[in-house]
């Protein structure tokens, strides 16, 4: 059995704007409130391997794993998936990008499935990844909208 999210936000922001800074892996613990470290291991134009690590939880522990992204600016999409699977026998994240009347639509789906002894099921998981897609999203599209309102007053 696996199991599936899938969040959109709007963001009012272009999309070029919206690409370049989400797919800047690099600098994710400035957009992402659970990221402590983003290390870049590989990267080619097509291709980004790179190492997370999050802030440390109630119990002052950390997890860390190796992640691939494979953005393709042409369809405005991104395929991501985790090399180091850790707990998951599998996790894949497709993003969309949609230009929309006055901002960028935003889509992530992950399709994910724990292996036997992870301390979750894949129900819990999928309730606990959904429930902070959603607080991340809801991050990024403020920090986006303040970025495209700067932006905007520089150009005046």
């Amino acid at each position: 059995m696996a199991a599936s999210t899938e969040n959109t936000v709007f963001i009012k922001a272009p999309l070029d704007l919206v690409w370049e800074v989400t797919n800047d892996v690099a600098n994710w613990p400035s957009l992402y409130s659970e990221y402590a470290a983003a290390e870049v291991l590989e990267q080619t134009p097509e291709r980004i391997v790179f190492r997370l690590t999050t802030v440390p939880d109630e119990h002052h522990r950390t997890w860390s794993w190796v992640s691939e992204r494979r953005p393709d600016r042409a369809t405005r999409t991104v395929r991501a998936k985790r090399i180091d699977p850790g707990p998951f026998e599998h996790m894949e994240i497709f993003w969309s990008y949609t230009e929309r009347h006055g901002g960028t639509e935003m889509l992530w789906r992950q399709h994910f499935h724990l292996r036997d002894d992870a301390p979750l099921d894949d129900e819990a998981m999928r309730a606990r990844i959904d429930a902070n897609t959603r607080v991340q999203m809801d991050r990024i599209k403020k920090r986006l909208e303040q970025l495209a309102a700067e932006d905007e007053g520089a150009t005046r």
